[in-house]
C-alpha cells in the first residue's frame, strides 16, 4: 500500500492512458478515472470523505453558473451549423464576397482606419535608419 500512496498520481496516468486505450471517450475516461482514485484516496485515508460528499453540489454551481452555459450552446450550434452545411456555404459565401479584395476586412488598413489608429506598418517605418 506503501507503493501506491507515494506513486498515486504516475499510477492515475497510466489508468487514464489504459481508459483511453479501450476506446473510452476523453471525458468519460477523465470523469471515471478522477472518481475511481478518488474512491481509492477514500479508502487509503489520503483524501476526507466530505471531498466526494461536496460533489454534486459543485456540479450544480457549475450549472448554474450563467457564463459557463455559453459553452455548450456554442458547441451545439458549431454542430447543428456543420451538419446541416450552412458552415461550409457561410465559407464559400464569404470567399466569393471578399476573394478579389487584397488581405479582406482583416488588412491592417482596414482594422486602423475603423480604429483611427496609424497602421502597424507605419511604426515600423519610423524603425528604419533612413527614413
Amino acid at each position: 500500500m506503501e507503493f501506491i500512496t507515494s506513486n498515486m498520481a504516475p499510477i492515475m496516468f497510466a489508468g487514464l492512458i489504459v481508459f483511453l486505450l479501450m476506446g473510452f471517450p476523453v471525458a468519460f475516461s477523465l470523469g471515471a478515472c478522477g472518481l475511481f482514485f478518488g474512491f481509492i484516496g477514500i479508502e487509503l485515508g489520503m483524501l476526507p470523505e466530505a471531498l466526494l460528499q461536496a460533489l454534486p453540489l459543485r456540479i450544480y454551481g457549475i450549472m448554474q453558473n450563467d457564463t459557463l452555459l455559453a459553452i455548450p450552446f456554442f458547441t451545439l450550434m458549431g454542430l447543428i451549423l456543420e451538419r446541416s452545411g450552412m458552415a461550409e456555404d457561410l465559407l464559400e459565401t464569404i470567399g466569393q464576397l471578399f476573394g478579389p479584395v487584397r488581405g479582406g476586412w482583416h488588412s491592417p488598413w482596414c482594422l486602423s482606419a475603423r480604429c483611427s489608429q496609424p497602421p502597424p506598418a507605419w511604426s515600423r517605418l519610423r524603425s528604419f535608419p533612413w527614413a
